[in-house]
């Protein structure tokens, strides 16, 4: 084995090593798909409140809809998939925000905060395709997602320090250099984006079921990532390098979810969930 096999192969050990071990030390839960998940680096009261402040930043920083409709909508569309969360989930109750954005965009935090982009509406045609995007954002949110994103970044962050450690010691300032700018390609490429995908996945198939639970058409989130793929033909990473699943495979999973979802969404109209938003 060469030299430079050698420095790889230290790093890639001592990386699985240093990973293994700083999570090894946080809490494990189980997400509502049976996914185990490490969480704990932050409290829910803190990731309530970077929420918060992450949420007023936003607006800081884009203007709000003057669009009294488009609010309202939104807010229609938020509160119908809010009746459908677990009881702790609902308390002090959520906010939304309209930015005027072109971007087709979203996003939930904790602490109840939703913002949508103006440019969601060019892509989520009519409340059900709506409700699939925020059922999706929220999705994020109820299943722990940013709390296990900040425990797995701390994590590979301070694997990355101690792999710079391990190769200076043996290799000098040089080595550790190389392995610290090799850890951290393989930190992000092999340990944080993968989990980012299986969130992406876990947010579609929480996301489909709220929104069938409020009385939203769950056959619509197959014609919402319809038309988000083709709003974005020819701006797509390789699948490797991006946070979200191949949106071929992604439409085939929401068809085939939707199918299954389809006595609940019928159940839910029965019973009266029959939201007008738009």
């Amino acid at each position: 084995m060469t030299d430079r096999q050698n420095t790889l192969s230290v790093r890639v050990v001592a990386l699985s090593v240093a990973c293994t071990l700083l999570l090894s030390a946080c809490a494990t839960t189980t997400s509502s798909t049976g996914r185990k998940q490490y969480v704990g680096a932050v409290s829910q009261q803190q990731l309530n409140q970077l929420g918060a402040q992450a949420f007023d930043q936003v607006k800081g920083e884009k203007p709000l809809t003057q669009d009294g409709k488009q609010s309202a909508y939104v807010r229609c569309v938020v509160d119908a998939i809010v009746r459908e969360l677990p009881p702790q989930w609902q308390q002090g109750g959520w906010e939304e925000a309209v930015f005027v954005d072109k971007s087709p965009n979203a996003f939930a935090l904790p602490g109840g905060k939703v913002g949508v982009y103006s440019g969601i509406f060019d892509v989520a045609r009519n409340q059900d395709q709506l409700a699939a995007v925020i059922g999706h954002e929220i999705g994020h949110v109820i299943d722990n997602h940013h709390n296990e994103r900040i425990t797995r970044q701390m994590g590979a962050a301070g694997a990355v320090q101690l792999l710079g450690a391990l190769a200076g010691a043996k290799y000098g300032e040089s080595g550790s250099n190389i392995a610290t700018q090799g850890g951290s390609l393989l930190a992000q490429g092999g340990f944080l984006l993968p989990g980012t995908r299986e969130q992406e996945t876990e947010a579609d198939v929480v996301g489909q079921r709220l929104m069938a639970q409020a009385g939203f058409d769950p056959r619509q989130a197959v014609d919402l990532w319809q038309n988000m793929l083709t709003a974005s033909a020819g701006t797509r990473p390789p699948e490797w390098l991006s946070t979200h699943p191949d949106p071929k495979s992604r439409i085939g999973e929401l068809r085939k979810r939707a199918d299954a979802l389809m006595p609940t969404y019928e159940q839910s109209r029965t019973a009266g969930r029959k939201p007008k938003c738009g």
